[in-house]
């Protein structure tokens, strides 16, 4: 099945062979990232404004929900049933992805250096690259619209010929879990867990696909018609911009959710703390209501949630909020990003 997620997650078992140069994610071991310094971490107040961040955190009460799938729209290798009884502790979460900024002041005061950076490539949507012909090294072929591009990372988010000065404020993106681990480490926080991630993507709402509701587009008169970044047109050559962007978009774009949150569907993937495992929800469903779940203990990778830019209903209808997927912690790519949780 084609997919519209981190190019590691669906073709690492068929396509590293094939490859020049492997792909973020298509292998095991992409090298040791850079320590963190952490005497250079920004003090531990809610918003991080010493080193330049304006980090602003919602509140998300304690509560229970129902997690999964109620509509059984998902694939089953990506495990969103059962549904299952959760009762999560409150608990403050940032009410966007890290942005590019954010990001920037932690490399500045610390010097670290991404995975990406090291291995010296990263995942570059086709329609998006901005590289000199030579920086382009080869692609995946069953998802051919992903390409390897050598200086592609978190600072050149496109390719070489891209800076993330020119969109300072939209989500960070080629980062591996490594990477927000590191980030985390520094800005004293931590990866939310996929109950927690869930829990407040719906925003206080149960049982509904989208943080606003069941139905994908507004038709109510004098509302915008998308509520989130996702792709329209036709996958994946010719994207129609309905909702103005190709690639992302600001992370404070389109309405917020009940809690405050922006943009938990569509935009760019977001890493959560859990392994993943498909059958980790028949599990919790047998014990009863599970409090605070933190996943399996072992996995096939790092659960993502939320979907991205490049998500499209035909066939990758991942920017439900129930639904799921999972890449290795060394895997990064331009669609792949993450929010923080206040310790």
């Amino acid at each position: 099945m084609a997919d519209c997620c981190s190019p590691g997650a669906d073709a690492r078992a068929h396509e590293e062979p094939r490859l020049t140069l492997p792909l973020p994610g298509l292998v095991g071991n992409r090298g040791a990232s850079t320590a963190v310094d952490l005497s250079a971490r920004p003090g531990s107040s809610g918003t991080k404004q010493e080193a330049g961040i304006e980090r602003g955190d919602v509140q998300v009460p304690a509560g229970i929900f129902a997690m999964g799938d109620p509509f059984e729209e998902g694939y089953e290798t990506d495990g969103e049933s059962p549904v299952h009884e959760v009762r999560v502790s409150g608990f403050r979460i940032s009410a966007t992805t890290v942005t590019n900024q954010e990001f920037a002041a932690f490399i500045d005061a610390t010097g670290y250096r991404t995975e990406s950076e090291i291995f010296g490539t990263s995942a570059v949507f086709h329609l998006a690259v901005k590289a000199d012909k030579t920086d382009i090294l080869n692609n995946v072929t069953t998802v051919p619209w992903w390409l390897n591009v050598r200086g592609a990372d978190w600072a050149h988010p496109a390719g070489p010929l891209s800076h993330w000065s020119e969109a300072a404020d939209h989500p960070v993106t080629h980062v591996s879990h490594n990477d927000a681990l590191a980030y985390c480490g520094w800005a004293g926080r931590r990866l939310p867990t996929e109950a927690e991630w869930e829990y407040a993507a719906r925003g206080g709402q149960q049982g509904q696909r989208y943080p606003w509701g069941n139905q994908l587009h507004n038709d109510a008169p004098g509302k915008a018609a998308h509520n989130c970044n996702i792709w329209q047109g036709d996958f994946p050559a010719r994207n129609e911009l309905g909702d103005g962007y190709l690639t992302t978009a600001p992370a404070r774009s389109f309405a917020p959710n009940g809690y405050g949150l922006y943009q938990t569907s569509g935009n760019v993937w977001e890493w959560c703390s859990d392994w993943f495992l498909p059958k980790y929800y028949k599990t919790c469903l047998a014990q009863g209501t599970v409090e605070n779940p933190q996943g399996p203990t072992i996995g096939r990778g790092k659960v993502m949630r939320g979907g991205s830019y490049l998500c499209h209903d035909s066939y990758c209808n991942r920017y439900r909020l129930a639904a799921r997927s999972s890449n290795t912690p060394d895997s990064a790519s331009a669609n792949l990003g993450f929010r923080t949780v206040a310790l």
